[in-house]
């Protein structure tokens, strides 16, 4: 896709409710709690200091500060508050955000740790898998920067189910942005209530928040999760398709349409499952289903 480069301010990346883009596996944290966080020594009593950490793909920042404290054995908040001493190594749009930059890997404890540190090593990370080579050129070809494709990449990465599907909704996300449509992604409203959840009410859709993208055009102002690799690669690099919705109609059946109509289907469906699987629960999904999602 040939574009002339904009500046951030004015890309245009959002989506029309959930009826126009479901969220496919917008649960960050849950997909987090299988990994473990720490790793020890063997041989040692429960007091032995973990030797490693372990950061999972779509965590976002507060959650990374969390885990440093607990790791490190720290009071709460003390690792959020390092910030300001940490140094790190930001692209100037981050504006000192390190949102998207604190790579997700396994990275080892040392007596010497500290929470300014191990930020400044996972920042270092993600500058030498982010900059350079196949990402940057990338970036380039699709008429971003390397900031608004981590922004892109974490959209990505809390939407996507699956590998193969980062890939497809990367094109979702630049089919959209080259028709001028709202992107208004579930993922970006979760992350401006500090939540994790796939029940996003018409209320949610009208908080007053740069996150909310559902009324708000263009790209949030700063990644809302920190990707890894293969969403970073999909965000640069997207599926070839004319895709324009997509619904995750029950785990495993993420379904991907140019067609508004075809989609309204599925959401429907959608719908039943999730009243068969929650009796009562009435109907909080896709909460524009009635409106085309025409921008």
């Amino acid at each position: 896709m040939q574009m002339n480069t904009p500046p951030r301010s004015t890309i245009r990346l959002t989506r029309r409710g959930r009826a126009a883009l479901i969220a496919a596996g917008a649960v960050v944290a849950a997909t987090a709690v299988a990994v473990p966080l720490l790793s020890v020594g063997g041989g040692g009593g429960a007091a032995e200091r973990p030797t490693s950490l372990v950061i999972p793909e779509g965590w976002r920042s507060g959650q990374v500060y969390e885990a440093v404290d607990k790791a490190l054995a720290l009071p709460a908040g003390s690792t959020r508050k390092s910030l300001s001493k940490a140094e790190l190594t930001l692209p100037e749009d981050a504006e000192g955000n390190p949102e998207g930059y604190l790579f997700p890997a396994t990275y080892p404890l040392r007596e010497s740790s500290t929470p300014e540190s191990l930020l400044a090593v996972m920042v270092e990370t993600a500058n030498k898998k982010f900059n350079g080579g196949q990402v940057t050129a990338g970036a380039q070809r699709n008429a971003m920067n390397v900031y608004q494709a981590v922004t892109i990449a974490s959209i990505i990465q809390a939407e996507a189910a699956t590998e193969e599907d980062m890939g497809r909704v990367a094109r979702v996300i630049f089919n959209r942005l080259e028709r001028g449509m709202p992107l208004q992604m579930d993922s970006t409203i979760n992350y401006a209530l500090n939540r994790s959840t796939l029940n996003t009410t018409v209320d949610d859709t009208k908080i007053d928040s740069p996150y909310n993208s559902y009324r708000r055009m263009g790209l949030p102002p700063t990644p809302i999760a920190n990707p890894g690799e293969a969403a970073m690669r999909a965000a640069v690099n997207p599926t070839q398709g004319d895709w324009l919705y997509f619904v995750t109609v029950k785990p495993g059946d993420t379904r991907f349409t140019a067609n508004y109509q075809e989609h309204l289907r599925n959401v429907a469906e959608f719908n039943r499952n999730r009243r068969t699987a929650s009796p009562g629960s009435g109907s909080s999904s896709p909460s524009t289903a009635t409106a085309p999602a025409t921008g």
